[in-house]
């Protein structure tokens, strides 16, 4: 019997290895050129039907580290060794593809590493943690942000004369993989949000469709603020229900953080 060299073992499996991630990239690739194919990905605000997301998420749930050849021990996972970014860990964004209708990205974060709190504007968004422990803080505005009024039906104020708005807080808790894949839509799920690294982590997205400056998609980023920060703040809610005001809270509209990420979309 002949004996394949150890070589030609090693080699052939790395050749398995790149087809297998190869077929994992192509099939996620696949799923979103047809779920966003409908030309009413034009339309703004526009979601792709249920049966398409739920088919989408599965193809994302079934994706592991190893699909992208990614591991905690790569260098953009590590802490820098220099003051400045140790306190300020950079991101690194790898760009999978990106046209028209959709963007498939992945955000490499060190330890303590923070993507800071910003818009999805009228997109569709798939995350997925492929590992790590992340901490995500998300908003959904209270209103639709086209009134004029500073008060809806309830009686409560959405909007400040400095242009603060009010949001409700959608999900803001400690997640760790294996985690399924999140959806976030133009005006639910949490269409604003901030992450912050636990521990080395890589997050996988999807974007339908992805920032465009041109059609309007612009990022925008935002400080917030506890709801009873501002004078007429929490009685005008929930007057002495500590635990619903906690549900809301001031969003600001701020310029764009400097140099948290490297090659991030925009």
């Amino acid at each position: 019997m002949k004996t394949v060299p150890k070589k030609a073992k090693n080699k052939s499996k790395k050749q398995k290895k790149k087809r297998e991630m190869a077929n994992v990239v192509q099939e996620l690739y696949q799923t979103c050129s047809e779920v966003f194919a409908d030309g009413d990905h034009q339309i703004a605000g526009y979601i792709p039907p249920a049966p398409d997301i739920e088919r989408l998420k599965s193809v994302l749930d079934r994706m592991k580290p190893e699909d992208l050849n990614l591991s905690p021990n790569m260098p953009m996972f590590r802490r820098s060794s220099t003051a400045q970014e140790a306190s300020h860990p950079r991101i690194t964004y790898i760009e999978l593809h990106e046209c028209d209708q959709f963007s498939i990205g992945i955000f490499c974060l060190p330890p303590s590493a923070v993507i800071p709190l910003h818009n999805h504007p009228n997109m569709t968004v798939f995350s997925k943690l492929l590992f790590g422990a992340l901490r995500i803080k998300s908003y959904d505005w209270v209103d639709d942000g086209t009134s004029s009024t500073s008060k809806i039906n309830t009686g409560e104020i959405t909007h400040r004369q400095d242009g603060i708005r009010l949001a409700k807080v959608h999900m803001d808790s400690d997640v760790t993989s294996p985690y399924n894949a999140s959806v976030l839509f133009p005006a639910a799920g949490g269409n604003m949000h901030c992450f912050t690294a636990l521990t080395a982590c890589a997050i996988l997205d999807v974007l339908g469709p992805p920032y465009s400056e041109s059609e309007g998609r612009h990022c925008t980023f935002f400080q917030d603020f506890p709801y009873d920060k501002f004078s007429g703040g929490a009685e005008e809610l929930v007057p002495t229900d500590e635990e619903v005001t906690k549900k809301y809270a001031w969003l600001q509209e701020i310029e764009k953080p400097e140099d948290y990420i490297d090659g991030g979309p925009s």
